[in-house]
């Protein structure tokens, strides 16, 4: 279900944004997402979302951002797709994130945009307008669109994403892959994992950020085994004995997946580090451009 909403503000300082892709704000234009992935961690109780199926559209959002933009002296960057992926399906017919990817680049700062869907590639002609820094992370937790399809049944495919991937990457703007989470009993073998990497190389990646492993708590967990007994009966129970409730749930062969990636990253020159992505791509600071209308 689809709710439109009235928010309060729309533009949040990050705390530490050099640890996250530079974004010294952040912006989420939807409340919950249509993609339906079984391990988001947005549908934890804490972070006091009713139901994550229904989608909360912050109407009127661009007036806030408008105003927000207008009265922060340093054109930083921006950085969106840390609760909600700002192209969930129903950014088809809102374009909320289309239009707040204009504003902000007619205002000159930058953007940083996580994201699991194909639909970015709509606003490549936008993309392509800034002057300050753009860079683009695909999440990807398996090569494999048919397991794709039980764990992140609403997203694009793994398929589709690589591809998107690559025509950002051939037109210049920097991407890269978070690849996380990587689910315990379900993603983590090497051979899915070794595929995953040569797939991202192949794709135009130049960063690999990786978590081998989840985390669960609270309101996340019990959904998330709701959808393990429904689609990988056993595995529940596995992850009971082996982590109880505990929130940091890394792979058994964390270890060997975590030397397999970094070895591979290392040998392929995939950035692995935000200091060293941030020197790679630094950010700018343009000439307040001219505001235009879509």
């Amino acid at each position: 279900m689809i709710k439109e909403t009235f928010a309060k503000g729309i533009l949040l300082p990050t705390q530490n944004p050099e640890s996250w892709f530079g974004a010294k704000y952040t912006m989420n234009i939807y409340r919950g997402c249509e993609h339906q992935c079984i391990y988001c961690d947005s549908r934890s109780t804490c972070y006091q979302i009713e139901n994550f199926d229904d989608v909360e559209v912050k109407i009127n959002v661009l007036d806030l951002l408008q105003k927000a933009l207008k009265g922060k002296r340093s054109k930083a960057v921006v950085g969106t797709g840390s609760m909600s992926d700002p192209y969930t399906l129903c950014e088809q017919s809102y374009e909320l994130t289309r239009k707040a990817l204009r504003l902000i680049s007619s205002y000159g700062f930058g953007i940083h945009i996580n994201t699991k869907s194909d639909m970015i590639l709509r606003d490549l002609d936008i993309l392509n307008t800034f002057l300050n820094r753009v860079t683009v992370a695909f999440t990807l937790t398996t090569a494999d669109d048919n397991l794709a399809r039980f764990v992140e049944p609403y997203a694009p495919l793994p398929s589709q994403r690589l591809a998107a991937m690559k025509t950002l990457s051939d037109a210049g703007i920097p991407v890269g892959v978070l690849m996380m989470p990587v689910l315990p009993y379900i993603e983590d073998t090497p051979k899915g994992i070794g595929r995953l990497l040569e797939a991202i190389a192949a794709h135009g990646a130049v960063f690999c950020i990786w978590h081998a492993g989840m985390t669960c708590r609270e309101g996340q967990r019990e959904y998330y085994y709701r959808k393990l007994d429904e689609h990988f009966p056993g595995v529940k129970d596995r992850y009971i004995r082996q982590y109880g409730n505990q929130y940091a749930c890394a792979s058994p062969q964390k270890a060997a997946l975590d030397e397999k990636i970094r070895a591979f990253c290392e040998q392929t020159g995939l950035i692995t580090d935000f200091d060293t992505l941030l020197k790679r791509y630094p950010e700018h600071q343009p000439v307040q451009g001219t505001l235009f209308s879509e």
